[in-house]
């Protein structure tokens, strides 16, 4: 796989010597149980995978690149690069602005933009009406690009689909950025509709069998389909596509639901035509990472503590699944650890931060959870390591932990 030039300071020499050490002794990713990491009074359970992927590395490198072979110009990113909160604000600090926020609200009008600007389309990718946009101003979209190539195969794949004409069904978030930009790729080839979860698609699997009378879709719909869709025509054909950072398992979930669906409405032999297969379009890292989480959960451990954008998709759906298991803190970085009595952390179900008071429990040794989302740099969870172990006496050196660990 391609190597990124990012720079040394999202970087660890001590996660990545873990993360490498992973690699070597499992280079085919059959093994997703955690890193145990004893420093005696406290062990650290890290993830099999976790941190930057092959996306998110590569819009790092292109927009770094940009800004050292740009000086003098105006740089402008359409909105946040990554859901990262340090790595757009070194961006910003940069001389770097963003167009607009992650929900499309403007921040700088479009009339401020010139030809020699130079604007970067972040991870997410964009809508083909922005792209129009710029290119109506003489800003060409696609020199600046940091598109997830996985991002951009699902809108090959919804192209392909399209084109035999089925119906194009995105799970993912109506308001996101990614799932905008979907959208706006598919309904160029294909009616299309997003749903956000498996409770839309019993829905729209009723609607499909007329359970549910058809008027319930523009309904319960509004606003998430495609101009003029036709519910007698476009619900006869369909592929289901994601937005990538959504949970694979529920993704797989909705297809299975709506294959189901069509099997009962068509029979099984009928059924393969029109139902695609689209299992091709998840995304290796947020699979990974989402597995390396279940492994990370089938061990014991006393709390978790979950680093990365409290905007970032990804990273929301890892903090869901601990929560569901054991007393979990969401952090954007390691000053939200305030002391070794209280911490402040993102509460997913309340979209508030939250200070809790003895988050640390009075046992020996205490097993602490630690991964990260695929926007988050590995410095900084070893920052959120290195903070922990500073609230304990007499704990081994990272030093002598890695030697354990490289030797096992």
């Amino acid at each position: 796989m391609k190597q990124f030039d990012v720079p040394q300071f999202y970087k660890s020499s001590f996660i990545s010597t873990i993360k490498n050490s992973r690699k070597s002794n499992d280079p085919r990713k059959k093994d997703f149980s955690p890193t145990i990491l004893d420093f005696g009074s406290v062990k650290f359970l890290i993830a099999r995978h976790f941190g930057f992927c092959y996306g998110v590395e590569n819009a790092i490198e292109i927009s770094y690149k940009t800004l050292e072979e740009n000086p003098g110009k105006r740089i402008y990113l359409l909105s946040e690069m990554i859901h990262n909160p340090g790595v757009n604000g070194d961006l910003i600090s940069r001389g770097v602005k963003f167009v607009m926020d992650t929900s499309g609200k403007q921040i700088i009008d479009w009339d401020e933009l010139h030809s020699d600007d130079i604007v970067i389309i972040p991870a997410f990718g964009t809508t083909i009406e922005i792209q129009n946009l710029l290119k109506k101003k003489g800003i060409d979209p696609y020199i600046y690009n940091t598109t997830c190539p996985f991002v951009e195969k699902v809108w090959n794949r919804s192209a392909q689909l399209g084109k035999e004409d089925y119906t194009i069904v995105i799970h993912g978030k109506y308001f996101h950025e990614e799932t905008r930009a979907t959208f706006s790729h598919s309904i160029q080839n294909s009616p299309s509709i997003i749903i956000r979860d498996i409770e839309e698609a019993k829905i729209l699997a009723d609607i499909i069998l007329g359970k549910m009378d058809k008027v319930n879709f523009y309904k319960f719909f509004s606003g998430k389909h495609s101009d003029n869709f036709d519910v007698e025509k476009n619900l006869n054909k369909i592929g289901v596509v994601n937005q990538t950072t959504m949970l694979a398992s529920e993704t797989e979930s909705i297809a299975n639901l709506l294959k189901e669906t069509f099997i009962q409405k068509y029979g099984v032999e009928n059924s393969k035509y029109h139902f695609a297969d689209t299992r091709d379009t998840l995304c290796y890292a947020t699979y990974d990472n989402q597995e390396a989480t279940y492994g990370l959960l089938r061990e014991k451990a006393d709390f978790a503590i979950v680093v990365g954008g409290y905007n970032s998709s990804n990273t929301s759906h890892i903090a869901e699944l601990c929560q569901e298991h054991l007393s979990t803190y969401f952090i954007s970085s390691e000053e939200k650890i305030l002391s070794s009595k209280l911490i402040s952390h993102f509460n997913i179900n309340s979209k508030k931060e939250i200070i809790t008071e003895n988050y640390l429990p009075n046992i020996n040794p205490i097993k602490i959870i630690l991964t990260s989302g695929a926007s988050c740099p590995d410095a900084v969870v070893d920052k959120v390591l290195q903070k922990i172990l500073s609230y304990f006496d007499n704990v081994k050196s990272i030093e002598e932990v890695l030697k354990e660990v490289i030797s096992v």
